[in-house]
């Protein structure tokens, strides 16, 4: 391999490295937002006293 075929390896690499993950998350987006969206959890109220401390004498 000489010197031109390895530069060029570096730059296809390069671009590679810096358009792959931007695509990926492109495509990560879209197969989320197509997911159907689940209803939120409500919690129940509760009281302000956290269980299981004891103030100290």
């Amino acid at each position: 391999m000489n010197f031109m075929d390895g530069l060029l390896l570096t730059l296809l690499n390069t671009v590679v490295c810096l358009c792959l993950p931007k695509v990926l998350s492109v495509m990560a987006a879209k197969s989320t937002s197509e997911a159907p969206k689940e209803a939120a959890i409500q919690s129940s109220e509760s009281s302000s006293e956290i269980p299981g401390v004891m103030d100290a004498a």
